[in-house]
């Protein structure tokens, strides 16, 4: 792992696949990871003057898609009311998005009017943006558990035996051997190494540290640590991830019913006047999030859609792109004004109209007259330009016919619910995620401290 080569532009055969003429795109979540400073992961790093460049190269590749290749945003535009933009509280975070956002959209693409964008962050304690170790006691037991398992995997194998022969010269005297749990820790190592070639010759350490081999080894098992508990704990991925996905979902529903609640209600208005934005606005399009690689993996492999990949390089993204075939006709969804908005914290805004909104309310739940609002859309992820598949969504009535990687947002008929619920159960994209997305996620990780780390009975990611 080190920073993302990216791939050339789509070109117009590979466009008109990955984007066909019947479904129109209708909204985009972007989330991507940032190239930090040299020093431990749980430092507050900056981003480097590389990051810096990576990232606004990022906003660049972006408005050439979504912009003159697709035509789905504006060339110019006079304000940001339509885009959500979103960053964790540490600075590399915020300035990978500003970055991102100049990229996207420079200042000859900004009238002179132009006010600053919105960039939204939480408070630390509450930030579910990246897997908040820190401030969720339950996701720290279980985050340890994992990594301990893989400690006990690891340290007396081959592949460590190869890693130390190479590199444990270099290692403190009062700690002279590397392991997944030595001083430093694998994962810190490899941190260094990715980033010492991330940033050129003049950063390098000694070349025994970019062995092909020692590197694939310290891949795999920092892999392992960090990332194997989505993939094998519904908990895990709970509290994890859940938070977020939860919100990805909520914006994604929000956009079909036209709530506010696709990030909206955030982000646009003045003088008090929620729900639409200055140059007119009611909804957002597009939105882009400053996280870090941990999010990025966490969100794969807590939808089973990261099998055998590496540790996500610097300035990797994520596009969550929400569909809606033109060709299916969908219920009545008339703009819901100053609808509530329900935060991940279960608070909700006051409304100045009652309304009556699905947000977070799982598929299982959810009434005929709400499941038809959802009908005809379709969820696709590509991770760094690829389409990514979802396991659940290779299944019947679960995905576009023809091409697996596009996700039912919810399954696309009555008559196919009750068929497929009965065989094949009721997964599409909003169900899968409904699984793992906590109710109030500060109460779930003060919940089952004294549980077992490992679930009973297999619990796969992706279903």
């Amino acid at each position: 792992m080190t920073t993302l080569v990216p791939r050339g532009p789509y070109s117009d055969e590979e466009l008109h696949k990955l984007y066909p003429s019947n479904l129109k795109l209708q909204l985009v979540q972007i989330a991507s990871a940032v190239l930090f400073q040299l020093g431990s992961r749980t430092q507050l790093g900056e981003l480097t003057d590389k990051g810096r460049e990576t990232t606004l190269a990022l906003g660049e590749r972006l408005r050439h898609l979504y912009v003159t290749q697709l035509g789905f945003m504006p060339k110019i535009i006079s304000d940001a009311d339509m885009i959500y933009l979103r960053a964790t509280p540490m600075q590399r975070a915020l300035d990978s998005v500003q970055q991102s956002f100049v990229g996207m959209y420079p200042l000859s693409a900004r009238t002179a009017s132009c006010p600053p964008p919105t960039i939204i962050t939480r408070a630390a304690a509450d930030e579910t943006l990246f897997p908040n170790e820190t401030n969720c006691r339950r996701f720290s037991q279980l985050a340890r558990a994992f990594a301990q398992r893989t400690a006990d995997r690891w340290n007396q194998s081959k592949e460590m035996d190869v890693i130390n022969a190479s590199i444990s010269k270099y290692m403190p005297e009062d700690s002279p051997h590397v392991a997944v749990d030595s001083h430093p820790r694998l994962s810190g190592i490899m941190d260094t190494v990715n980033a010492t070639l991330a940033h050129g010759p003049k950063t390098r350490l000694p070349s025994s540290f970019y062995d092909a081999r020692v590197r694939e080894f310290i891949d795999r098992i920092g892999t392992e640590e960090w990332f194997s508990g989505y993939k094998e704990s519904e908990e895990y991925r709970r509290l994890g991830i859940g938070a977020l996905l939860g919100d990805v979902v909520t914006r994604m529903v929000g956009s079909v019913e036209g709530s506010g609640n696709d990030g909206l209600l955030e982000v646009a208005g003045m003088d008090g006047d929620l729900g639409k934005g200055r140059g007119g606005e009611g909804s957002i399009k597009f939105g882009m999030s400053g996280c870090h690689d941990t999010t990025l993996a966490g969100i794969l492999s807590s939808l089973g859609a990261f099998e055998n990949e590496k540790w996500p390089p610097y300035t990797s993204h994520i596009a969550v792109e929400l569909f809606k075939d033109e060709s299916v006709g969908t219920a009545s969804t008339e703009p819901i004004e100053t609808a509530p908005r329900q935060s991940f914290l279960g608070s909700a805004r006051k409304a100045t109209k009652p309304s009556s909104v699905i947000m977070r309310k799982p598929a299982k739940d959810l009434t005929p007259e709400e499941m038809a609002k959802l009908q005809g859309y379709f969820v696709r992820l590509r991770y760094n330009d690829r389409p990514m598949t979802i396991p659940g969504c290779r299944l019947p009535g679960k995905h576009l016919e023809g091409d697996e990687s596009f996700c039912t947002l919810v399954i696309t008929t009555m008559s196919a619910v009750r068929v497929c619920s009965l065989i094949f159960g009721q997964e599409a994209f909003k169900a899968i995620a409904d699984k793992f997305t906590p109710r109030i996620w500060t109460e779930a990780c003060v919940q089952n401290l004294d549980g077992p780390a490992f679930p009973t009975t297999p619990e796969p990611a992706g279903f």
